[in-house]
């Protein structure tokens, strides 16, 4: 018996890199070649086939009469649909999956156990090949769910979840909020409130961490009265913004765990004739569009939502062509946007 060790196999990723394509375009020419041009298709199949790669026999891949399309379930209530967020989420979606001649189906359910339901129609139905899952949960069943029916999916946020990994791109939403936090220390800053997002969602386990972290760091003592939690819309922001002005010591900063609650922070100040970046500086998550128009201008941890949505599309179809969940998991870090709604505190 050879003790040689047999060459790493050659993964989608490779062949891309050298084909100088997508991963996309490598997983059309392998399942839907003739939505490739002649000229790319022959060069990836070169490619392929001088380094020897196989798709994954076990992995899941897109065939013709299948479905060719790929799910996603907004965690929405009625009326929140049109949340910036998972709107730009949508359009980097799309564009990833229309490069990859794919279509996307989007439902929206309140999160529970109407939420599961939808998934199951859709998995149990066969309408998609793969999913998208957004705003991952620390105790996910919708994870627990895919995973023990085996079907592709990719998230996009981490989970508290133990066992079976699953692949994940996320932005660490630590780091942006530890250097926001940072931030407004740095500019003078003692007196600082915070607005969470709700405790079951992921992110905001992480983007609490962040905060903590840079007040123990700088020895400021966190005021549990001004530590309170928000539902990601514009009016939970202007109202606890309200509670926050109303108490007999007021913050001279507030960090948002979202862009949505920010504005309306923002239009609470307006309400009091306080501006904000003066009077009280204000900090979001997100950089939604609407951010870059508010009065004044919102300063904003940067999610760059359309490269994250193309490259969930990536994993995705790498994952369908069998790629190891091991090469699937991403961590982001984001970008502080400074702009008009910071300052050095005046009192």
């Amino acid at each position: 018996m050879s003790n040689r060790l047999s060459p790493p196999a050659v993964d989608i990723r490779r062949v891309a890199a050298e084909a100088g394509v997508s991963i996309a375009t490598v997983s059309r020419v392998l399942n839907n070649p003739d939505r490739v041009r002649p000229q790319t298709r022959e060069r990836v199949l070169e490619i392929a086939t001088r380094l020897g790669y196989r798709p994954n026999p076990n992995g899941k891949r897109l065939r013709k009469g299948r479905a060719e399309t790929i799910g996603l379930v907004i965690p929405s209530p009625p009326g929140r649909f049109a949340d910036s967020f998972f709107l730009e989420l949508l359009a980097g979606l799309g564009e990833g999956l229309s490069n990859a001649g794919l279509d996307l189906l989007v439902a929206t359910c309140p999160p529970g156990l109407e939420e599961l339901a939808c998934y199951r129609r859709l998995v149990e139905g066969k309408k998609v090949e793969g999913l998208v899952l957004a705003r991952t949960r620390r105790h996910d069943e919708r994870i627990a769910y895919l995973l023990e029916h085996d079907i592709p999916f990719v998230a996009h946020g981490r989970s508290d979840l133990i066992g079976t990994p699953f692949p994940y791109l996320d932005i660490d939403g630590q780091q942006g909020f530890y250097r926001a936090t940072q931030h407004l220390l740095n500019l003078g800053h003692r007196r600082i409130a915070y607005i969470g997002a709700p405790h079951d969602l992921n992110f905001a386990a992480h983007r609490w961490a962040g905060f903590q972290q840079a007040m123990a760091e700088a020895r400021v003592e966190v005021n549990p009265a001004w530590m309170v939690e928000g539902d990601l819309s514009e009016e939970s922001g202007y109202r606890l913004a309200q509670n926050l002005l109303d108490a007999s010591e007021t913050p001279t900063a507030i960090l948002c765990a979202n862009d949505l609650m920010a504005i309306g922070v923002l239009r609470a100040l307006r309400a009091r004739g306080l501006k904000g970046g003066q009077e009280v500086s204000v900090i979001g998550y997100d950089d939604i569009p609407q951010a870059q128009y508010t009065d004044p201008p919102l300063s904003t941890v940067h999610q760059p939502f359309r490269d994250t949505g193309k490259r969930l599309v990536e994993m995705l179809l790498a994952r369908l062509g069998g790629e190891a969940v091991s090469q699937l998991q991403e961590v982001w870090v984001p970008e502080l946007v400074l702009r008009g709604s910071d300052g050095p505190p005046q009192t």
